[in-house]
């Protein structure tokens, strides 16, 4: 019977043996740390000799930078979004643009060197290599004009920069350890860290902290590795530049004078007659005229002498409107994407402002296709005040009510490089619009207004204000079911007096909004209801106290054309 259980249990215990050290083997194998080292080209999606990682603020970026001739290049669209939106890249004529407080800087591909505004600079490589699609730019160029630190390593060759400044968290290594890929033993190992070594901490848990050294190798180190967490300050000693303005020392009362034809010119006496505090006008006499850049003009010098014989300031407007064969969103789009074109205009405006003995200009650019015009529009505008600034001339902008679809009008750009921005608060209901409503609401006005002053001092920003209101008309459309009716609405714009006489005549009454800060009125005739937002002295007092209200530049009203007397007493209790 022995004979017989003995090998049994032998093999019993050769079994557990086996598992036992299966098991043993097992658990050596989960707990002993991973020896295999990634592949840190692949890790930074460096895929040829050229090609160089970027790591911008401890995140790893892909094809955004390049070796050429053994010097690193930025891709311009890395360049404009990350680093600096002030770089411009003219892809029609390939050439580099960026623009100075005082100078413009400007290298065309494949050159060497660059000029500042007309003083050529010798930088001893190129600058800029033109793509299909867009344009690589030496690093070193970039660096000179933007507000970041860079290091270069090799193998794989990468570029790790810093640009966001603040409080950041790090730790000391305790001890000699690796990064590894991933949170986990057996995660590849990306690098060894000495001890002493700084590591900035991005995230911790329990077992695992993701850091960044200062080499580029973003991963995760042992908890138990590092010492505690510490927070410091990072700066930079980049000096941003500053820019002046020409400010006026009086508080702006522009209005916009509506021209269509020089013999109108003549009309000024009589339109300025009944004004007061008027000391600004703006007469709508320059528009785009082809796509060579050129200008059309009604102007009139002794307009100017005019004005300036009764202490008033000339602002003459630029616009974009349709004129003959111009297309205005097109044919803008064009002279403002082409560097050549876009100069001409420049030089054009500040030579008819020089002839004409112009205080100031004021660019009206509308029907903007923000996706084609890119920052043309922008480029054009820093480029017109380097010249304005060194002739004197006041540069004042148009913008539209903040909005998404507006985002052409850079406003903080513009805040640095215009002496002002003009509001245009009305159209809040335009003859467009499916639902009646006021031309420039209060509560319209404000929510613009403040949204402005995020990004332009108060001290640069005129208020625009109408001096025009739209009498809604809503019919009962006769095709419309009997179940539901269906009506027809249309519009039109009157002046202040005329829509006050509208309402007189019909006996209707007028009702004050506190929401819209104006008063209502409607009144039926002819099966047809009309419905009026009444801009008169009241609805102008309720924006001038908000302009007063946010320390304001000033006001400006659209327009002379549709003036009335009654809004100037009020005008001049706010702006004297």
């Amino acid at each position: 019977m022995k004979k017989k259980i003995m090998p049994v249990v032998v093999v019993i215990v050769l079994i557990l043996l086996i598992i036992s050290g299966i098991v043993i083997v097992s658990l050596i194998q989960k707990y002993t740390p991973s020896k295999e080292r990634a592949d840190l080209s692949d890790y930074y999606h460096v895929t040829s000799e050229t090609d160089v990682a970027v790591v911008l603020n401890n995140e790893i970026t892909n094809g955004v930078a390049t070796l050429i001739d053994g010097q690193v290049y930025l891709d311009f669209h890395f360049v404009h979004d990350a680093i600096n939106s002030r770089f411009y890249w003219d892809e029609n004529e390939n050439i580099l643009l960026y623009t100075t407080a005082s100078d413009l800087i400007s290298a065309e591909a494949d050159a060497t060197s660059y000029l500042v505004t007309k003083n050529s600079v010798d930088y001893g490589r190129v600058i800029v290599k033109a793509t299909s699609d867009s344009a690589w730019v030496d690093l070193d160029f970039v660096n000179q004009y933007s507000d970041f630190t860079y290091s270069y390593y090799d193998t794989p060759s990468r570029v790790v920069m810093t640009n966001a400044w603040g409080e950041i968290d790090t730790a000391v290594v305790k001890k000699n350890t690796e990064i590894r890929e991933k949170g986990g033993i057996k995660s590849p190992i990306l690098a060894d860290v000495p001890k002493s070594d700084t590591v900035t901490v991005l995230a911790q848990d329990e077992k695992w902290f993701k850091v960044a050294t200062s080499d580029g190798v973003i991963g995760y180190i042992r908890s138990n590795a590092l010492s505690s967490v510490t927070t410091e300050t990072i700066s930079s000693d980049f000096v941003p530049e500053t820019f002046s303005h020409i400010r006026k020392d009086f508080k702006i009362c522009m209005a916009w004078d509506q021209l269509y034809s020089s013999s109108s010119n003549g009309d000024i006496a009589t339109q300025i007659s009944d004004t007061k505090g008027l000391n600004v006008v703006s007469p709508t006499w320059f528009f785009l005229k082809d796509r060579k850049g050129n200008l059309s003009s009604i102007a009139s010098s002794d307009y100017v002498t005019y004005c300036h014989q009764h202490d008033i300031e000339v602002w003459a407007m630029v616009d974009n409107f349709d004129y003959a064969d111009f297309n205005r969103t097109e044919d803008t789009t064009y002279i403002l994407t082409h560097t050549s074109v876009r100069q001409n205009l420049v030089n054009q405006i500040v030579s008819m402002a020089i002839q004409y003995n112009l205080d100031g200009i004021n660019i009206d650019f509308e029907y903007l296709d923000s996706a084609a015009v890119g920052d043309g529009y922008i480029q054009f505008i820093r480029e017109l005040s380097l010249k304005c600034a060194n002739n004197g001339i006041v540069l004042s902008v148009d913008v539209l009510h903040p909005a998404s679809y507006n985002a052409v009008y850079n406003l903080s750009e513009l805040a640095d490089f215009a002496d002002y921005v003009v509001m245009m608060e009305y159209d809040e209901h335009y003859s467009g619009s499916e639902e009646e409503g006021s031309v420039a609401s209060i509560s319209w006005v404000r929510e613009g207004v403040s949204t402005t002053l995020k990004d332009v001092p108060s001290d640069q920003l005129i208020l625009g204000m109408p001096l025009y209101t739209r009498v809604w008309v809503k019919t009962p459309n006769s095709d419309a079911s009997d179940t539901e009716i269906v009506y027809d609405l249309s519009s039109s714009a009157y002046s202040s007096t005329a829509s006050a006489n509208l309402v007189e005549s019909h006996n209707a009454e007028k009702v004050w909004l506190e929401d819209c800060g104006q008063f209502y009125a409607e009144y039926e005739e002819n099966g047809s209801t009309y419905m009026i937002w009444m801009e008169d002295s009241s609805s102008a007092e309720e924006r001038l106290r908000l302009m007063e209200e946010y320390g304001l530049a000033g006001a400006s009203f659209w327009s002379l054309y549709w003036d009335t007397n009654s809004i100037w007493d009020t005008v001049i209790k706010y702006i004297n």
